[in-house]
């Protein structure tokens, strides 16, 4: 095995020896921990730019390790795979940073850093999972290793949480593993193929059981993803960090259900299979459902972070509908919103974390006049729901644009309406935070937990919620170029899935 094949093992050693090292240091060792948080954040930023250049000049990469019989460990950086592991690891190398000057006089944060190290190596892994059994490794490595981030505070409240979390998530990992057990029993060890791994079967023969194996998967990642009614521990667990509410809503758990769903139909089932056994309907309805019902629900919510979960739920479910409709420009409007929601929900996270740490506001009821003491925090917000709601140029925009157009192409008209009634419910729960915070009265005093002097809040707090933001914006304006998110997806259909070529033009 060449060097270069090693680099996708290398990727997630980077995170997975930090965090083990971090398990031995003691509260007091900031320094050493510091160093160690951003030695491997920053060491998997260059391993992935690395394959990325790669990928992006037609080099593969993959390791391959004897694992179970028959089948293998397998990591192999194509095209998909990349830009989730892209997304992951900028974001990731923020949050680091984010972390440190959030949890800064927090208890336990070795043990906070060290599984926040793993939760990364299983996103990533995840993300680089050849197989079907690879993906099932990292997927509950992941379950496991945010569960201690999700009860960190240790409260009776956050405890409920954790043990709501490991419900829903331990269930759907049951339902899922019982659907890769059965397609294994069918079809032996399924590794990710574009066009589907199983597009040699005989529908006729197999139809049925295939259909039972679909239902199942989807139905097990969909725990993850939060389609409604699988969706219930996702606002619980916001009493969880801000750090980590940010890691799980636009990075880590939500994205690994959606990015698993995404790799069921294109790379297992294949779309043209999916679609003649008459999935893509029920799916496409579900996610419609899910993104009016996260909506609506986000309308009633006092709570900041609550509000943004139940965004959450509302606008992951874009993915599986532009994947749902089957056509190149919905497709790539389904897929692109794998960078374009972490980017622009995690700087709300981050700004729900700086309000909270620096001013202690938690509820909108008290935003009033926060603009005028935090601008560049809600500056930031202001650039990130303007983009939740699809106004251009933000990275939101394209996204609706993009499903939009792929609707119409594929005659759903109906997908279109979803679209507009879901815009129209975006404004009417992020406009009156906006209003509230810009052009109320500002309250008197609040309780303050930063020192006065600061210019805002902790620089580590504000600069990658600031970057995230300037990432939301530029991700629309340069959307028109290769090397943007929809450049890349492009880039994906036509070198990987090979589907739609000539509508798509050359690259």
């Amino acid at each position: 095995m060449i060097i270069h094949d090693w680099l996708p093992l290398f990727t997630l050693l980077t995170s997975f020896l930090t965090g083990l090292l971090i398990f031995f240091l003691r509260e007091q060792q900031v320094g050493a921990r510091s160093f160690l948080n951003m030695t491997g954040a920053g060491l998997k930023l260059v391993f992935v730019a690395i394959m990325l250049w790669g990928s992006f000049n037609g080099q593969s990469y993959e390791t391959r390790l004897p694992l179970l019989g028959r089948t293998d460990l397998v990591l192999r950086a194509d095209a998909l795979a990349m830009l989730f592991v892209g997304l992951s690891a900028l974001l990731w190398f923020l949050t680091t940073i984010y972390a440190i000057g959030y949890l800064e006089r927090s208890p336990n944060r070795s043990r906070f850093f060290g599984f926040f190290s793993i939760c990364v190596t299983a996103t990533v892994g995840i993300a680089l999972a050849g197989n079907l059994l690879t993906f099932f490794l990292f997927y509950e490595l992941l379950t496991l290793s945010t569960y201690p981030l999700v009860v960190h505070r240790g409260t009776p409240e956050a405890l409920r949480a954790g043990s709501k979390y490991l419900i829903y998530t331990l269930s759907g990992a049951a339902v899922l593993l019982l659907g890769v057990v059965w397609l294994y029993l069918l079809a032996g060890p399924i590794e990710f193929t574009a066009g589907g791994a199983l597009s040699h079967l005989q529908e006729n023969e197999y139809r049925i059981r295939l259909v039972a194996i679909f239902i199942l998967m989807v139905g097990g990642l969909g725990v993850k993803a939060a389609f409604v009614p699988l969706h219930g521990w996702l606002p619980a667990a916001m009493v969880a960090p801000a750090p980590v509410s940010a890691l799980l809503h636009a990075v880590a758990v939500v994205k690994a259900g959606a990015f698993g769903i995404v790799r069921v139909v294109y790379d297992v089932y294949g779309i043209e299979l999916t679609g003649s056994l008459g999935l893509t309907g029920p799916l496409a309805a579900i996610a419609a459902f899910s993104i009016i019902y996260g909506s609506m629900r986000a309308l009633t919510q006092n709570d900041l972070k609550r509000r943004l979960a139940f965004s959450t739920i509302s606008q992951l479910a874009y993915i599986t509908l532009g994947v749902a409709i089957v056509g190149p420009l919905s497709t790539i409007g389904g897929i692109v919103h794998l960078v374009h929601q972490g980017i622009m929900k995690i700087t709300l996270f981050f700004c729900a974390g700086n309000l909270a740490e620096t001013i202690g506001i938690h509820l909108i009821s008290e935003m009033h006049g926060v603009g005028r003491r935090m601008p560049w925090t809600m500056t930031a917000f202001t650039v990130a729901a303007f983009g939740m709601i699809g106004l251009p140029p933000v990275a939101g925009f394209i996204t609706k644009w993009y499903l939009g157009l792929g609707a119409l192409e594929a005659g759903q008209g109906w997908a279109v309406a979803v679209l507009m009634v879901s815009t129209l419910l975006n404004a009417a729960y992020f406009l009156p935070i906006l209003y509230v915070a810009w052009f109320k009265e500002p309250r008197l005093t609040w309780p303050e937990r930063a020192p006065q002097d600061l210019l805002e809040s902790d620089w580590r707090l504000l600069l990658p919620t600031l970057a995230t933001a300037m990432l939301s914006l530029t991700a629309g304006l340069l959307a028109g170029l290769s090397i943007s998110p929809v450049g890349w997806v492009r880039m994906i259909i036509k070198q990987a899935y090979r589907l739609w070529t000539p509508f798509l033009g050359t690259p």
